[in-house]
């Protein structure tokens, strides 16, 4: 079975940081692309920033540029998103998918992801 595990979510004030973990289980780690997404009550999800483990590629939120980076440990399959200068817009549902075949012009798009972690709460306080 695959499973994605999202973790490191939690209340953090302005300007702290957090950094989110997403372990993958039952996938070719260096075979697909991480995507982080985020989703506040009432708006549609958004992508935050994808990583494609196979070539690569990279994409950020121009929201997040500058501030979030992704990157992953192949020995421990697992992908991270450290978020930095937090705002509070950045409070989210926060999600890692994973897929395979993704491209880097799809990598934003959610449905191009087969696999889904459960969400981890990520709070900024003003």
């Amino acid at each position: 079975d695959v499973q994605l595990q999202a973790y490191g979510g939690g209340l953090v004030q302005t300007g702290g940081s957090l950094r989110l973990s997403c372990v993958v289980s039952g996938l070719t780690f260096d075979a697909i692309a991480i995507g982080w997404f985020r989703q506040v009550p009432g708006k549609e999800r958004e992508a935050v920033s994808c990583l494609s483990i196979y070539d690569g590629s990279t994409y950020f939120a121009d929201t997040v540029k500058g501030r979030f980076t992704i990157s992953s440990d192949n020995a421990k399959n697992t992908a991270y998103l450290q978020m930095n200068s937090l705002k509070p817009e950045d409070t989210a549902v926060y999600y890692c998918a994973a897929g395979t075949g993704i491209i880097l012009s799809s990598m934003r798009n959610g449905a191009a992801y087969t696999y889904w972690g459960q969400g981890t709460l990520v709070t900024v306080s003003s």
